[in-house]
């Protein structure tokens, strides 16, 4: 009924699964923590695209985290190939998420209406004050550009290589040596 190559979610897991869910939520973690640090050590406000941009990651760590535990405890090969094709799917939505966002940054296509981010107001003093000074970032504008990327193009091939790890972990055999 089914060949050597028919993918199946019962196929057994091994090596590589556990290695693909370490990989993808190493890089997911790595990801985010950059955007932190530029945000809170660099100073750069995130607009509203590159927030919703943190979502798929946020909520992809765990589930790579726990795709990990189940891989290394020999658990059912459903529950870790569908938690990998899940962080695959959600790197997919930060990819596209990303594209997007750099799309508008480029001017390929308009971005949001109401895009703007609320940054941190100093309760310390005169909130009036504070909230005048306060200039929500715009999504069109790219707050920093590395080796002529923005953050928002970083996050989408970052995003990308990390969904083709969890991807290939969903789909591959076990181990190298796997028979069937």
């Amino acid at each position: 009924m089914g060949s050597d190559a028919t993918f199946s979610l019962r196929r057994p897991t091994g090596f590589r699964q556990s290695l693909s869910a370490a990989l993808a939520g190493l890089g997911m973690a790595a990801t985010v923590g950059g955007a932190l640090l530029f945000q809170h050590v660099g100073g750069y406000i995130p607009c509203a695209l590159c927030l919703e941009q943190r979502t798929p990651h946020y909520i992809g760590i765990p589930v790579a985290l726990a795709a990990f535990v189940l891989a290394r405890l020999r658990a059912s090969p459903v529950l870790v190939r569908s938690a990998l094709l899940i962080v695959g799917l959600l790197m997919l939505w930060s990819t596209g998420l990303g594209l997007y966002h750099a799309g508008v940054e480029w001017g390929f296509w308009p971005g949001p209406a109401d895009c703007g981010a609320v940054g941190g107001i100093d309760l310390s003093g005169d909130l009036l004050q504070s909230l005048d000074a306060l200039r929500p970032p715009s999504c069109t504008e790219a707050a920093l550009r590395i080796l002529g990327l923005s953050l928002a193009g970083w996050n989408a091939i970052l995003s990308a290589l990390l969904a083709a790890i969890a991807l290939r972990g969903a789909f591959a055999r076990g181990d190298r040596f796997e028979t069937k």
